[in-house]
């Protein structure tokens, strides 16, 4: 039997992502919610676990099961790579903190603020005790 063009475009976003068939734990349990008698006879829900990372997603979106096994699949895929994403994007935004730690204060910066230092202590002390030497 032909697969379907989205499933064979799902399968080549797993191998991308180098999530492996063997690496899931599938389980096929019944729906919660609205649905009758459908929902309480058929186990269409599907459980899905990528055992290395410990994701686990539910799908009953869909009232046939192997419709559910695709949307479960497709949501794992979107988790796995927001995840990377936001791994991706922290690791630049340590290392652009660092950069800006390790930079210096340009020669300007350091004069302005030798400048705003000198006029505070003269400011702090001009409220000194006044003398009495005139």
């Amino acid at each position: 039997m032909p697969r379907p063009s989205r499933e064979i475009a799902l399968a080549e976003r797993m191998e991308r992502l180098g999530i492996l068939e063997d690496d899931l734990e599938e389980r096929f349990i019944a729906g919660s919610g609205p649905g009758g008698q459908k929902i309480n006879k058929t186990s269409s829900c599907v459980s899905l676990t990528h055992r290395p990372t410990g994701i686990e997603i539910q799908c009953q979106q869909e009232r046939s099961q192997s419709a559910n096994r695709y949307h479960a699949r497709m949501r794992l895929c979107d988790r796995i790579e927001s995840d990377r994403l936001s791994r991706k994007a922290e690791a630049a935004r340590l290392r652009a903190k660092k950069r800006y730690q390790k930079r210096r204060r340009s020669a300007g910066e350091k004069a302005a603020m030798l400048r705003d230092k000198r006029k505070r202590s003269e400011k702090k002390s001009s409220r000194g005790k006044v003398s009495r030497d005139d």
